[in-house]
């Protein structure tokens, strides 16, 4: 069996009589590179598929499984696109109101945040809310190592937001992150790596494939990553397993992840269930258990801050078809009244 291929896929295919079964192993804009039975080939979507299709994550991403024809000449053309089990997505970048899918069908989602300047708390926040939006299960992994000077206080802060997740510490001085990770990438089974640029993904999934495959460069001289990998695309593990490396992520908004932000900050959920009232705004209603948290100190302000940041956001990505279509209706009216206007 094709190692790309899942089990419950091929059951689905059979009902796409004349069509091939593939997996996007490779994406860069509107191009995707995709694996199957008849091997590897460049593909890109029907005219039915792009007329029919109203939203960006609804067009295929690496990870995904589809069902193309791939019978005509060297590039294969999708036609449809296979139910997901899980998708992480983020706000594209810029200004655009939009979303983006950075990956499909991942069982297990690796938050790289390495040990040096680029230690932030309130972003290790933002990637596990998208990440537990998305379906998958994230696994935080702290690399550079040799770079911390107190790693045993920086694991703990760690663990303070990512309550209950996995962790991993990794260096590029040893091997014992490496060895942390391999019981995850059981053969079949598909994980991602997320993170900023230079927090060492390339590096570490390079050691995993045993050659150095993906680029990899140092850091500049603020401390920052310099961007590498600049296309997402899947790798299959000598494990068994499959690897989807990201490109860095600088810029990571949310896009209506109001349950992930929910389930990564419980601690919050769970003081709000203990306010008097069931309504409460936590903005100095009596009786009100997280204002109460706040003054104890059992709840950090930097912590109680993010979660506000996060649900703010997340609410506003999540109106963004009604804005959208708002948007359109008002351009439209404006149009009308223009050419009403020249007509006088």
């Amino acid at each position: 069996m094709n190692i790309f291929l899942a089990p419950k896929y091929q059951a689905l295919a059979a009902e796409y009589p004349g069509l091939t079964l593939a997996r996007v192993i490779g994406q860069e804009k509107d191009q995707y590179r995709i694996a199957g039975e008849n091997g590897e080939q460049s593909a890109v979507v029907s005219g039915r598929f792009r007329y029919d299709t109203c939203t960006v994550s609804d067009y295929p991403t690496v990870g995904d499984y589809v069902m193309a024809d791939g019978n005509n000449g060297d590039t294969a053309v999708i036609h449809h696109l296979l139910h997901r089990s899980s998708l992480f997505l983020r706000k594209a970048a810029g200004t655009a109101k939009s979303e983006q899918a950075v990956a499909a069908n991942i069982d297990r989602l690796f938050l790289c945040m390495a040990l040096n300047n680029d230690f932030n708390l309130r972003r290790l926040e933002r990637y596990l809310a998208m990440a537990w939006e998305s379906g998958s299960v994230p696994v935080v992994v702290l690399t550079k190592a040799d770079l911390c000077r107190d790693l045993p206080a920086r694991i703990a802060e760690v663990e303070r937001v990512a309550v209950g997740v996995d962790l991993v510490v990794s260096s590029s001085m040893e091997t014992d992150g490496l060895a942390q990770i391999l019981p995850y990438l059981t053969p079949g089974r598909t994980v991602a790596f997320v993170g900023s640029s230079g927090v060492g993904k390339s590096t570490l999934i390079n050691r995993l494939l045993g050659e150095e495959r993906l680029q990899t460069n140092g850091l500049r001289n603020d401390d920052k990553g310099r961007h590498t990998t600049t296309h997402r695309e899947l790798l299959t593990l000598p494990q068994g397993a499959m690897v989807i490396d990201t490109p860095g992520m600088r810029e990571l908004g949310m896009w209506d992840s109001a349950e992930g932000v929910r389930t990564t900050f419980d601690d919050i959920e769970q003081l709000s269930r203990r306010c008097r009232f069931p309504d409460c705004t936590h903005s100095g209603e009596p009786g009100c258990a997280v204002q109460a948290a706040l003054q104890s100190g059992e709840l950090e302000a930097d912590r109680w801050n993010s979660y506000r940041k996060l649900m703010a956001e997340t609410t506003y990505s999540s109106d963004a078809e009604g804005y959208l279509a708002a948007k359109e209706k008002k351009f439209k009216e404006i149009s009308k009244l223009n050419k009403h206007n020249r007509k006088r």
